[in-house]
């Protein structure tokens, strides 16, 4: 296997080039575009595996950079150009900046082998990448908090990946769950319920903004939903009807805006 770098000093970038190289297996039809999404997240669960065996963070999956390393997996299996650059001396930097993407350091790194099976693709893409050290300095990096791959195939069955590596600002909504509820009756008509919940957000490599607040929100018997004050609060207790359902959902917001996915319960009184 041969594995020559190359490495650019502004902003801490750097440009990695491999070339990994697979057996050949009997082909097995153009794979579909959800076969190949697969794949693409393959790459990324192998990846976060390695690094949390080192005790790193996950990185977190960007559509934006992945729109980038299909790109550049297609512009490659498109012309046979391995290379960090395209015609014209387009990189992936230039990319990003015309994608109009904030970022403080990037990265690319690039593979191709010739494996049918699209997973065992990817593993040999990334047990490439880790079979360097300059490489698996990129892969492994305490500076990057998101990522994006893709995967293209050439005519002649040849599998290109790319991978792009941002060091950008917190774009990962907070998490929240609810963690119980209890309730008493009070008479015929009114009932005290509880409620509990938590959440926090969620942890990058670097740049990870912090839990700022929840949201929580209620329905009645399928009515539209009603909001409570902003609370950084983890419980409520209201005195609500009996025989009633009330859905009750929660959601967490971070210090940079980003919201996180609502979860709900339902509360039969």
């Amino acid at each position: 296997m041969r594995s020559p770098a190359r490495r650019f000093s502004p902003l801490a970038l750097a440009f990695l080039l491999v070339i990994g190289l697979a057996p050949a297996t009997a082909s097995a039809g153009t794979p579909t575009d959800a076969q190949i999404s697969a794949a693409e997240q393959s790459v990324l669960k192998l990846t976060n595996r390695r690094r949390a065996n080192a005790g790193l963070v996950a990185l977190r999956w960007d559509t934006r950079l992945a729109e980038l390393a299909g790109d550049r997996a297609e512009y490659m299996a498109r012309t046979g150009r391995f290379s960090h650059t395209q015609s014209g001396g387009t990189d992936v930097f230039d990319m990003i900046a015309s994608a109009g993407i904030k970022w403080y350091g990037a990265g690319e790194i690039i593979a191709w082998n010739t494996a049918a099976a699209l997973d065992y693709s990817a593993a040999f893409a990334v047990q490439g990448w880790m079979g360097s050290s300059s490489h698996k300095a990129i892969v492994m990096s305490k500076g990057y908090n998101y990522v994006g791959f893709g995967l293209a195939i050439s005519d002649s069955g040849k599998r290109y990946w790319a991978g792009v590596y941002l060091k950008g600002p917190d774009r990962t909504g907070a998490w929240s769950r609810i963690v119980g509820t209890a309730k008493r009756n009070l008479n015929s008509t009114d009932v005290r319920v509880w409620v509990k919940w938590s959440g926090g957000d969620i942890r990058l490599q670097v740049l990870t903004s912090g839990f700022r607040y929840y949201q929580v929100q209620r329905s009645i018997n399928g009515s539209a939903w009603s909001s409570y004050p902003i609370t950084t609060n983890t419980t409520m207790t209201r005195i609500w009807r009996r025989n009633s359902t009330y859905d009750v959902r929660v959601r967490s917001r971070d210090r940079a805006g980003n919201w996180g996915a609502w979860k709900a319960i339902t509360i039969k009184t």
